[in-house]
């Protein structure tokens, strides 16, 4: 009952948290929750709070690098591996090396090999910690993409560098060319074993649904499962289980990619638990963390033998340390790639460099590993000095989540362009990025059955996407304009010769035949001609005008009627078969540059289909409002998980957030309202 009290208690601090950084947004989330857990551990409540580090690491961390491993970009960690390995590999071993002789020479009652144990904890990144503090700054995108990728790996190299100094620490006895070959073993055998088991996972995954068994609950249960076992796997095994999960996320995000027949309701389901329990594993660290703090302080202010504002000097020095190597390595790693690489992105900069030290902040990984240091040696006695690298560790930590939280924003802020219009062009960016959400969840949901609903939805959101593009840039406005142009002709060519094969087959008659022609010229003139099209449509106005004013008053003609109305029958199927005709020739010449435009003007073409048809058939105007309804809801869900996540990873701020989610429920209230069941 006393873990389940407090089990409460801290799922509530999450939400309180939340709250305070509503109101006070310039003060990050996990210094708010770090505060909560400070408060809660100092209220006398009678409880007892320990951290235990495996079960830290198992219950918080494999599933929060198994989430991040399926949503990082292959494609960035690929084009940045060298930078990405140079932090992941080569920071850390510098940190090490640098920081250990740095915390010996401060601390001579710290040996060398256990002052290198406190550099080794030190020297990963938490990425739950940059994604929580990039929320209310605007971070590079191409820098974020490296903090994410160095963030995923350099857990594993920290900790098994951690590994392997407590064991010399307390055996006495390393070797380098030994710790050397554990390492790659550990590091490779972590990776290809969770890329195993992942995939073995999935093909279970695949049977149980080819033997009809399609429970969502049941899978989503498999998939919450999934991180844990391949953790505890590899671990058991004596392999990293943190590589593991990274390769395990890996390949699932492979296998959703290429998966031809995918279950909508359960992606939907998915995408829904994983955001819960994201938002408490990220809230439940830090709050723990929080936990923990009292304990640490009371330990060594309380402790005759410390010196308490040397002790925090220790502190300062060893973290202005760990930023100054950080930030000569990010210049240097950039150097390197950008000679290598003989790319202009890659080209070195003091703001991008200053940016990537102040996010390298501290955090789960770095206090469990602390708080995992055993007591005593393998000869009976303490570890040397235990209390006070676990209050060095926890130091750091605060140190750099307040000094990111206070630098960052300066040195990201723009001097290029006044607030406003950051901020327009943070939201038109959002705006494009959740709209391509959509796009992409309402064509993984697209089958046989809701093909024409779903190409309906999505040209709607193209339709704004191009609008979106054309204010971002004149540019790809003029380009964008030149290739929609010749989409249209090449559609209404196809037309024209479409007509004249059925004249040649003789499927129709030569007066149909030559209204359908006219139809396509006018469409062709605006096209090519907008004034010439306007007067087009001016001439049949008049035409038409004319020709309802002389026959109101002539008396009915039944004959005139009948063939009246069977040649609008005729016209209305010769306007379906060319609409089908131009889809597919637009379908068949879709291309990289062109697929924007293309699904836009193929979207009109089976607007004007579904009009058509639901003039003549009723029950197929009301399963086509059932599909579309069902879509847009689906695309809808699709903005808002994408909106969540651009606020996650910094990319938007908290008030653009708001501003384009009341722009999504606006959206949603009027089409519910036009479109009812």
């Amino acid at each position: 009952m006393e873990m389940f009290i407090i089990i409460l208690i801290m799922l509530a601090a999450i939400g309180i948290s939340n709250i305070i950084n509503h109101m006070l947004p310039f003060i990050p989330v996990p210094l708010i929750q770090i505060a909560i857990g400070i408060v809660i551990a100092m209220v006398p409540w009678g409880f007892d709070i320990r951290l235990e580090p495996e079960l830290f690491f198992v219950l918080f961390i494999a599933p929060l690098l198994f989430n991040d491993g399926k949503r990082v970009s292959r494609r960035v960690l690929w084009n940045l591996r060298g930078q990405i390995l140079l932090l992941a590999l080569g920071l850390v071993f510098l940190t090490v090396l640098v920081i250990g002789y740095i915390t010996h020479c401060l601390i001579p009652s710290i040996p060398l090999s256990a002052a290198f144990a406190l550099a080794a904890i030190l020297s990963p990144t938490d990425i739950v910690a940059v994604g929580a503090m990039s929320s209310r700054i605007s971070i590079p995108e191409r820098v974020m993409n490296i903090l994410e990728g160095e963030g995923l790996m350099n857990d594993a190299s920290g900790l098994v560098a951690f590994n392997f100094a407590v064991a010399a620490t307390v055996t006495g006895a390393f070797s380098i060319a030994e710790a050397s070959l554990t390492f790659i073993k550990i590091a490779l055998g972590g990776f290809a074993s969770g890329a195993l088991l992942a995939f073995l996972i999935i093909r279970l995954r695949m049977l149980i649904r080819r033997l009809g068994m399609e429970d969502v609950t049941f899978h989503m249960l498999i998939q919450i499962l999934t991180p844990f076992v391949i953790f505890i796997a590899a671990e058991h095994f004596h392999l990293s289980g943190i590589l593991a999960v990274v390769a395990a996320g890996i390949v699932h995000a492979v296998e959703h990619d290429h998966d031809e027949s995918p279950n909508i309701e359960l992606q939907v389901v998915s995408r829904s638990t994983w955001n819960v329990l994201l938002y408490v594993l990220n809230g439940l660290v830090f709050i723990l963390l929080g936990l923990q703090i009292p304990d640490i302080l009371n330990e060594i202010f309380m402790d005759p033998n410390f010196n308490n504002p040397r002790v925090v000097g220790y502190t300062l020095v060893i973290t202005a340390a760990l930023f100054a190597i950080r930030f000569g390595w990010m210049l240097a790693s950039g150097w390197i790639s950008w000679k290598f690489g003989k790319s202009e992105e890659d080209r070195p900069g003091l703001r991008s460099a200053a940016i990537a030290t102040m996010s390298g902040v501290r955090g789960a990984v770095t206090l469990a590993g602390a708080f995992s240091i055993p007591f005593v040696l393998d000869d009976g006695a303490v570890f040397p000095e235990r209390s006070l690298i676990i209050f060095i560790a926890a130091g750091v930590i605060l140190v750099t989540l307040a000094a990111a939280s206070i630098i960052l924003p300066v040195i990201t802020s723009s001097k290029d362009e006044n607030e406003e219009d950051y901020r327009n062009r943070m939201e038109r960016n959002a705006l494009i990025w959740t709209h391509e959400a959509a796009i992409r969840s309402v064509r993984e949901g697209m089958d046989d059955g809701n093909r024409e609903a779903a190409m309906s939805v999505m040209s709607n959101y193209n339709r704004t996407l191009q609008v979106l593009n054309t204010e971002k840039s004149n540019a790809s406005s003029k380009q964008n304009k030149e290739i929609e142009t010749a989409l249209r002709l090449s559609a209404l060519e196809a037309q024209h010769e479409y007509v004249e094969r059925l004249v040649g087959e003789k499927k129709i008659d030569k007066e149909t035949a030559l209204t359908a022609q006219s139809h396509i010229r006018r469409m062709e003139a605006a096209v090519t001609n907008r004034p010439k099209f306007r007067l087009l449509v001016a001439w049949l106005l008049i035409k038409n005008f004319f020709y309802h004013a002389t026959h109101v008053f002539m008396p009915e003609n039944i004959e005139r009627a009948k063939w009246l109305s069977n040649k609008n029958k005729k016209l209305i199927r010769i306007k379906l078969k060319l609409g089908r005709e131009a889809i597919g020739v637009l379908k068949s010449g879709i291309t990289p540059e062109n697929k924007d435009v293309s699904y836009i003007i193929i979207g009109e073409y089976n607007d004007l289909i579904t009009k058509i048809k639901s003039g003549r058939d009723e029950d197929y105007s009301q399963a086509f409002t059932r599909l579309e309804r069902e879509l847009q809801e689906q695309a809808f869900q699709a903005e808002r998980d994408e909106l969540q996540r651009l606020y996650k990873n910094g990319k938007i701020t908290k008030e653009v957030t708001r501003k384009i989610r009341s722009k999504i429920n606006i959206r949603e209230a009027y089409f519910m309202e036009e479109n009812p069941l």
